[in-house]
């Protein structure tokens, strides 16, 4: 049970995950300033901006860089971590959304009249524009500075 409490303990997961949530909670405040309304689920949908997941790894890697030192093997594997992590988001996920959009549009094409056809739409949002990438990770690397005294 003592593994459980040092695992609460670790204040660079702590702050990577403060830093995933004010990103997340951001999408809230950006889509009722945009948009007038407000949204609960983009509190739980993937892309827009900012990036959490960005936000949460580059936290973390700031973290461990802070902690563990710049040139430790633990930053550089959480580094390595979130540059596959920040790539997937503004390219294969944002590629697949791409697809999704156009097969969204050739259903609607092709089968406009024939209204028996039901099937759900694909999920068009799934990944980000590099620039909301770039400022998740600005957000999660400030975040971590930030925390910095707490580790």
């Amino acid at each position: 049970m003592q593994d459980f409490g040092d695992i609460l303990d670790n204040s660079v997961m702590l702050v990577a995950v403060i830093a995933c949530l004010i990103a997340q909670a951001s999408k809230l405040v950006i889509e009722l300033i945009k948009n007038h309304k407000f949204d609960m689920r983009v509190l739980v949908t993937t892309g827009g901006m900012p990036s959490a997941h960005s936000a949460l790894v580059t936290a973390l890697a700031t973290g461990i860089g802070q902690t563990s030192g710049w040139a430790s093997s633990e930053f550089a594997i959480a580094t390595i971590f979130a540059i596959i992590v920040m790539y997937d988001a503004a390219g294969v996920r944002q590629a697949a959304g791409k697809q999704a959009r156009i097969l969204n549009q050739m259903i609607d094409e092709l089968f406009h009249e024939h209204k028996e056809f039901n099937e759900d739409r694909l999920k068009e949002l799934l990944g980000h524009t590099p620039f909301q990438v770039i400022v998740g990770s600005v957000l999660g690397v400030t975040i971590s500075w930030l925390a910095s005294p707490a580790y």
